[in-house]
């Protein structure tokens, strides 16, 4: 007997109507912001990751998934950021739209240990704002990560901010911070020691009390800002402030992925797991275009994990409603035949209806339509037929009546607003 492989989870369909109510919720929300959505394959040229997260990320070091044919060398998507901006230079949609708004929902891949809200295959809900570098569209984009928050129902988060700045700036950070742990380098943890090296910044992000510590003492600020993104980042706090979005700026927060510079943002949940509390984060990426080959052009964007957000949101609340139900009890061969078409003119008139197609008994077939949770319930038998009628019951009230065969849509389709409230 197969298994479905570690670190991946089978959706079934008790569950996906919240998945595509999230979906749903989301689309609705990148609409108001005038966003549109984008599908990038899921396979990808590794070399594309690999210059766009930069070779000392983990993700590229530990946790793709890799496919070789010959001489090419594939990924699976560890993430959608590096994907979109390649799709954005290949279709020149520069020269479509100087400024583009793009949303994404879809699997990404990683090959790591499985734990609580962290899956190989996991999906991701995001955007992406690319053609601009003007504070405002950080403003937007953090905003609009908060509405959807909001929307999902999900409190007691907090949004942290900061800013690398430029690329001088993360060269001038990473220079002090290399001098300032030069000392005390044999005090960090095995993996903090290799970050040391080959990614600095990463130490900032290590969850291990020693290394925290150590980073604690240095009294870190942003110091390291020149003028210019020092004003681009106050703008931003501002603009914030003017929307009423309470957040805390974290010296210490960094990104992991080489495309970051400027303002960069994480929404932490409290009741996740300390060492995987983030919902999701983001940030402005202004080199990333150029570094591939495109157009010089800013761009901010964030991706929210749906499996962290299923975990805190208040299922109950977005829930979409259910489409009630007729089921069909057909009773006897003729009634099948007659009951094909009845289905049929339900189904054609925007009305949900089901049969049995197990050969139940009446009882049997009742009790599969209480497991369905129908509103109605119509019995066709020998008796119906030949009165050219239907026994249609209300599972609501009780109610039970015949009624015309040809009548049934119309009086479903004028009972009023059909909600289960059983």
């Amino acid at each position: 007997m197969f298994k479905r492989v570690a670190g991946t989870k089978d959706i079934l369909p008790a569950q996906v109507s919240i998945w595509q109510s999230l979906e749903a919720i989301s689309r609705e929300v990148f609409n108001l912001y005038n966003y549109k959505e984008i599908r990038p394959p899921l396979l990808e040229e590794s070399g594309l990751f690999n210059r766009s997260l930069g070779e000392t990320a983990e993700i590229v070091q530990k946790q793709m998934f890799l496919v070789k044919k010959g001489e090419d060398e594939f990924a699976l998507r560890p993430e959608a950021t590096a994907s979109i901006v390649r799709a954005y230079i290949e279709n020149n949609l520069d020269k479509l739209q100087s400024f583009s708004k793009l949303y994404y929902i879809g699997p990404m891949f990683r090959l790591e240990r499985p734990q609580k809200g962290r899956l190989r295959q996991f999906h991701h809900i995001g955007c992406e704002a690319i053609g601009s570098k003007d504070p405002y569209v950080d403003v937007e984009v953090v905003s609009l990560a908060n509405t959807l928050l909001a929307r999902f129902f999900i409190d007691e988060y907090t949004l942290h901010i900061n800013s690398l700045g430029c690329p001088q700036d993360k060269k001038k950070f990473a220079d002090f911070l290399r001098a300032s742990l030069k000392g005390k380098v044999a005090r960090l943890c095995e993996d903090c020691q290799a970050r040391y090296e080959r990614n600095v910044f990463r130490i900032l992000d290590c969850k291990n009390e020693p290394c925290r510590a150590v980073i604690k003492a240095l009294g870190l600020n942003n110091e390291h800002l020149c003028k210019e993104c020092a004003q681009h980042f106050e703008v931003v706090k501002a603009g914030l402030g003017e929307l009423g979005v309470t957040y805390e700026v974290s010296p210490l927060l960094v990104r992991g992925l080489d495309y970051y510079t400027g303002t960069v943002f994480e929404f932490k949940h409290k009741s996740l797991e300390s060492q995987q509390d983030a919902l999701g984060a983001g940030g402005r990426y202004d080199t990333l275009s150029r570094e591939l080959g495109g157009p010089d052009k800013g761009a901010c964007g964030f991706a929210f994990g749906i499996e962290r957000l299923l975990l805190v949101c208040k299922e109950e609340k977005i829930a979409p409603a259910v489409k009630p139900l007729v089921f069909l009890i057909l009773l006897g061969d003729q009634a099948r035949q007659k009951g094909a078409k009845v289905l049929n003119d339900l189904r054609s008139h925007g009305i949900a209806a089901d049969t049995d197609y197990e050969s139940k008994s009446l009882k049997g077939a009742m009790r599969k339509a209480n497991d369905f949770n129908a509103r109605f319930v119509a019995i066709l038998g020998e008796d119906e037929l030949r009165k050219e009628t239907i026994s249609l019951k209300d599972m609501q009230s009780g109610q039970q009546r015949e009624v015309g065969i040809n009548e049934i849509t119309q009086i479903i389709s004028n009972s009023g607003p059909m909600v289960d409230g059983r």
